[in-house]
C-alpha cells in the first residue's frame, strides 16, 4: 500500500454516521424532552410564584366578599371610679325625706353591636366583582408563565443536545487525528513522509484538543443550567433522547399566527380582565357620592353599684350615613380610578404592537432555521463530493496532505452544521408556537 492510499483510507472514514440522531452513552440519565418539561414545571420557581399571586388574588376576592357580611362588635370594661359628685336631676312627687346620697366607687358595662350593610352605592358588590376580575387575570398570568417555562425547557434541551452532538463529532475527528499521527509518525520513520506534514497533521491534532476542551466546558455548563431547571442533583449526566425532538410541524401563513396569538396568548386575556377590573374601579369609586343604608341591632348592659344595673336593653334599627365631604373628595378617586383604565388600555394597545412585533421575529427565525436546514444538507453533499475530488488529485500528487485535511475538516463541519440546524430549526418553531399562545395546547400540556 502507498502512502497516498495510507492517508486517503484514515481520512475518509463513514462520516455519515455523525448525523444519526441516536446515539449510546453509558453512566447518564436518558431523558425525553416531554420528561424534562414535566420536570421543570413541576420544579419552576416562576410557577410557584404565579401560583402564590393567584392565591393573593383569590384571598382578595374572598376579603371583598366578605363585606356583605354584618359585622358583629362585642366590648366591655370595668372601671374604679373616684367618689364623683352625683346630682339626679329627676324629683319624686311622692315627697319625704331627701334621698341619701349615692356612694359609687366603681361601674362595670359590656356593649354588642350587629350591623348589616344593605346598600351603599354598590360598592362592596364592584368591590367584589373588580376583585373576581384581578383573579382570572392573575390565573391566566400563570398559564402564561407555564408556556415560558416549556420553551425555556425546549431551548435548554436542544442546547444540551448540540452541546453533546458537536462533542461527540470532534471527539471522533480528534480519535480519526491521533490515530493519523500515529501512522505518520511510522511513515515519518520509514523515510516515506516528510516532517513538515507530519508537524501539519499534529498541529491539527492539537487545534483539535483545544476545541473539545471549549465544547467540554459549554457542554458541563449547559448541563448544570439544566439539572437546576430541572430541579435534578447538579452532577447528573443528562443524555437528552433526540428522539423526542419532532421536526417542526406544517408552517401556516404569518397572518393566522397573528390571530392565533390574539385568540390565545394568555397575557393578552389577562390585560383585558383587568382593562374590566379598573372599569369596575371606576363605578366603586363613583359609589362614595351615595349613602351607606345598615340594619343595626345591640345589646347593652351595665352595673354600676348603689347607683345603677341595666340588663335585657336590646335595640334596632336602621342605619343611614352620608358624608358630605365625599361631593369634593370623592372626584379625586375616580379621577385616579380614570387614569388606571387609561394606564392599562395604553398597556393594552403596547401589547398588541408587541405581539405583533414577537410573531414576525419568530415566524422569520423559523423561515431562517429551515433554510439553514437546505443550505447544510446541500454542503454535506459538496463537502462529500468536494472531498473526493481533493483526494483524487492527491492521489495523483497534485495536492497536498494538507488540501485532504482541510477537505475532511469541511466534511466535517457541514456535519455539525446540520445537526445544529435541525435543533435550532426545532426551538424556532416551538417559539413561534409560544408567540402564538398554542405551545401547550399543542403540546397537549394541562
Amino acid at each position: 500500500m502507498n502512502l497516498r492510499t495510507t492517508i486517503s483510507s484514515m481520512v475518509l472514514v463513514p462520516l455519515l454516521l455523525l448525523s444519526a440522531v441516536g446515539y449510546a452513552q453509558s453512566g447518564g440519565r436518558k431523558i425525553s424532552l416531554d420528561e424534562a418539561i414535566d420536570l421543570s414545571i413541576k420544579n419552576s420557581k416562576v410557577l410557584r410564584a404565579a401560583h402564590a399571586r393567584i392565591d393573593q388574588a383569590a384571598a382578595s376576592t374572598k376579603i371583598s366578599k366578605q363585606d356583605q357580611l354584618p359585622d358583629l362588635k362585642i366590648s366591655g370594661s370595668y372601671l374604679r371610679v373616684t367618689q364623683p359628685n352625683i346630682d339626679l336631676q329627676y324629683k319624686s312627687n311622692s315627697g319625704g325625706s331627701a334621698a341619701a346620697p349615692i356612694s359609687v366607687n366603681q361601674a362595670a358595662y359590656g356593649i354588642a353591636n350587629l350591623s348589616l350593610p344593605i346598600y351603599s352605592g354598590l360598592k362592596t358588590q364592584y368591590g367584589i366583582r373588580s376583585s373576581e376580575f384581578l383573579e382570572k387575570a392573575a390565573v391566566l398570568d400563570a398559564d402564561q408563565d407555564k408556556e415560558a417555562v416549556v420553551l425555556n425547557t425546549i431551548d435548554a434541551f436542544s442546547n444540551l443536545y448540540k452541546a453533546k452532538a458537536n462533542l461527540r463529532v470532534i471527539q471522533e475527528n480528534l480519535t480519526q487525528s491521533r490515530s493519523r499521527d500515529a501512522d505518520f509518525a511510522n511513515l515519518e520513520k520509514n523515510g516515506l513522509l516528510a516532517r513538515n506534514d507530519k508537524l501539519k497533521a499534529l498541529l491539527q491534532t492539537a487545534n483539535i484538543e483545544l476545541n473539545v476542551a471549549d465544547v467540554e466546558n459549554n457542554l458541563k455548563v449547559t448541563m448544570v443550567n439544566m439539572n437546576i431547571m430541572l430541579g435534578l442533583p447538579e452532577e447528573t449526566v443528562l443524555v437528552p433522547d433526540s428522539t423526542s425532538l419532532a421536526e417542526p410541524g406544517a408552517i401556516r401563513s404569518l397572518q393566522e399566527y397573528e390571530q392565533l396569538a390574539m385568540q390565545n396568548r394568555k397575557d393578552m386575556q389577562a390585560i383585558g380582565y383587568r382593562k374590566q377590573s379598573s372599569q369596575t374601579g371606576i363605578k366603586k369609586a363613583k359609589a362614595d357620592y351615595y349613602p351607606s343604608l345598615s340594619l343595626t341591632a345591640g345589646y347593652i348592659a351595665a352595673d354600676i353599684p348603689n347607683f345603677i344595673t341595666i340588663t335585657n336593653a336590646v335595640t334596632f334599627g336602621v342605619g343611614l350615613s352620608y358624608s358630605v365631604s365625599s361631593l369634593w373628595k370623592t372626584n379625586a378617586h375616580v379621577t385616579e380610578a380614570k387614569a388606571q383604565l387609561a394606564e392599562v388600555q395604553a398597556n393594552e394597545e403596547e401589547m398588541n404592537d408587541e405581539i405583533r412585533r414577537q410573531i414576525n421575529q419568530a415566524y422569520e427565525a423559523l423561515l431562517t432555521a429551515n433554510k439553514k436546514i437546505e443550505v447544510s444538507r446541500i454542503s454535506i453533499d459538496q463537502g462529500i463530493e468536494n472531498y473526493k475530488i481533493v483526494k483524487n488529485k492527491y492521489d495523483n500528487s497534485l495536492l497536498t496532505v494538507t488540501d485532504l485535511l482541510d477537505a475532511n475538516a469541511l466534511m466535517l463541519q457541514s456535519q455539525i452544521s446540520l445537526e445544529l440546524a435541525r435543533a435550532d430549526a426545532i426551538v424556532a418553531y416551538n417559539t413561534l408556537l409560544e408567540r402564538a399562545g398554542i405551545l401547550a395546547t399543542t403540546r397537549n400540556i394541562k
